[in-house]
């Protein structure tokens, strides 16, 4: 015999299995949610609001309810309505100071991917923040273009006197 074995002569102990007892719950468990969050760079509420109206959305610029799977909800401070549901919407991260779109993907309806219109939305948005901050500064459009490639050309001017 190996030093530090002992020889085994006791049964192990019998196992003894016990089962919770069985409970009815009237508790229902909540569906996940279907809604997603994307972080964007938007910041300027009066541009995203025309960028949106350029690409056919009709923006509510009050805080409401967006509609999402099975009657969920989520709270935007601007919504984009659709047809079916799966509402648009933008919500305000005040500790990043930026938009961040919500909206539930699974009823993602429009012709186009999401990807595709955050292009064009991110397009549209930088163009209104450009004219925008032109006109501030007391420039003029003079010439605007779209190119074959999708691509803005602007021209501004500004006389000094």
């Amino acid at each position: 015999m190996k030093p530090g074995w002992a020889p085994f002569s006791a049964a192990p102990p019998p196992l003894t299995i016990t089962k919770p007892p069985l409970r009815k719950s009237t508790k229902i468990k909540p569906a996940m949610s279907h809604f997603s969050t994307i972080k964007t760079e938007l910041r300027d509420p009066v541009a995203l609001v025309a960028a949106l109206k350029d690409l056919g959305q009709t923006p509510s610029e009050a805080a409401q309810l967006l509609r999402g799977y099975q009657g969920q909800t989520q709270e935007a401070d601007l919504c984009c309505p659709q047809a079916d549901g799966g509402d648009i919407g933008f919500r305000w991260n005040s500790s990043e100071g930026r938009y961040e779109l919500v909206t539930d993907l699974d009823l993602w309806r429009l012709p186009i991917p999401i990807e595709r219109f955050m292009s064009q939305l991110t397009q549209r948005y930088a163009l209104h923040s450009i004219l925008n901050s032109a006109s501030a500064e007391g420039f003029i459009v003079g010439e605007q273009q779209l190119s074959a490639d999708g691509s803005i050309e602007l021209v501004v001017t500004r006389w000094q006197g």
